[in-house]
């Protein structure tokens, strides 16, 4: 049973996962850091407040922090565009890039006698001699 867990546990996909996690939230935080630390006091000083997070209003003795929304806003959007421009873009490019082309026209067919390859404009089998029909397909290659 323990060694099932641990092969599960050691399987590429797993451990990819764990650090995809781990590299995620140590990234997140850092975007907050930048977005609380820099942007956040840059854009209050532009509308001459000290920093978004204290901005609230109060309804009936509660208090809205939407300046914290607004943090985790700026937040979201700069992570989004992050992945969008550093890893989604590259992905689609490497996708498309690899994406096979469509294949070249047939230049022969098989004879439905004896099935061996002939040139598309041949009307007569060059192994076993038969006429082939008119609308003969090429499919069948």
């Amino acid at each position: 049973m323990l060694k099932g867990f641990k092969q599960f546990v050691l399987r590429g996909n797993v451990v990819d996962l764990a650090v995809g996690v781990v590299v995620g939230a140590a990234f997140t935080n850092i975007v907050n850091s930048i977005v609380k630390g820099l942007i956040t006091p840059l854009m209050g000083a532009l509308i001459k407040t000290e920093d978004f997070s204290g901005l609230f209003f109060k309804i009936n003795g509660s208090k809205f922090m939407y300046g914290e929304v607004l943090n985790s806003f700026v937040s979201f959007l700069i992570i989004a565009s992050i992945i969008y421009f550093f890893v989604i873009t590259p992905i689609n490019f490497l996708v498309s890039r690899s994406k096979k082309e469509a294949p070249a026209d047939p230049s022969s067919k098989k004879c439905p006698e004896c099935l061996s390859e002939i040139p598309i404009e041949a009307t007569r089998c060059a192994h076993c001699a038969i006429k082939l029909p008119e609308n003969f397909p090429i499919e069948n290659v």
